[in-house]
């Protein structure tokens, strides 16, 4: 599989856990600056525009700003697909 398509594929992890998890949370804070990056880049990498539209990283660091809860789930989530951005922006 393609970084592209396992890009396309995580966004929409993290999305899904943002709307099932923290829907309540989305709408302020932290959580609505990730969820709407991530909508943002889903967006861009489904529509085939330029992927240096994609701006994600960065997750990590502002959850880990503002929760001191490093056993959450979703900061693997975010930490896999910031992954496959710096890898798919250097292949």
């Amino acid at each position: 599989m393609d970084k592209k398509k396992q890009l396309i594929d995580q966004l929409k992890v993290v999305i899904n856990n943002l709307e099932k998890d923290y829907s309540n949370e989305i709408t302020s804070g932290v959580f609505q600056l990730i969820y709407i990056r991530y909508k943002n880049a889903l967006d861009v990498m489904e529509n085939n525009e330029d992927i240096r539209e994609v701006n994600i990283i960065g997750g990590v660091r502002a959850y880990m700003d503002s929760y001191n809860d490093y056993l959450n789930p979703l900061l693997g989530e975010l930490h896999k697909a910031e992954k496959l951005n710096r890898e798919l922006f250097h292949a």
